[in-house]
């Protein structure tokens, strides 16, 4: 706590006076200190619920890749069932177009599951890179 010295009429008037200037200035270095604290806050809350945004985002890509890369297998399976259910019918007229025909469809279905497989690749390439991403901007801050 500061002492002032007394002079005729009380305290020494300078004295309480650069005091009182003192406190003002340290005063409002406090409050635009606090301001921008508020400011630097918002804007924190800002790019977070940015970032919740983009991570919404990408959940709903991955839900809607891993429903698309279902669908594949799906129609893969019901393509290599069905051709070879074909096959089995006809079978005793045409030996030989049946086993070419099933070689074809199993083939696509490698086909379909190596394309299956790369897009899961990619995908997580992809959602490593924004993991990546959101992980920089954290060390950021």
């Amino acid at each position: 706590m500061r002492k002032f010295n007394n002079s005729f009429n009380g305290y020494n008037k300078l004295e309480v006076n650069s005091f009182v200037n003192e406190v003002t200035k340290e005063y409002e270095s406090m409050l635009a200190k606090l301001k921008k604290q508020d400011e630097e806050i918002n804007n924190l809350k800002q790019d977070l619920e940015k970032y919740k945004n983009m991570e919404n985002t990408l959940n709903r890509a991955i839900m809607v890749a891993e429903d698309a890369s279902n669908q594949i297998k799906k129609v893969a399976r019901d393509e290599a069932k069905g051709v070879i259910d074909d096959a089995r019918r006809n079978a005793s007229r045409i030996v030989n177009d049946a086993l070419l025909k099933a070689n074809k469809v199993e083939q696509d279905a490698e086909l379909l599951k190596r394309r299956v497989v790369i897009f899961k690749r990619r995908l997580r390439s992809v959602v490593d890179e924004q993991i990546e991403f959101i992980d920089s901007i954290n060390e950021d801050y």
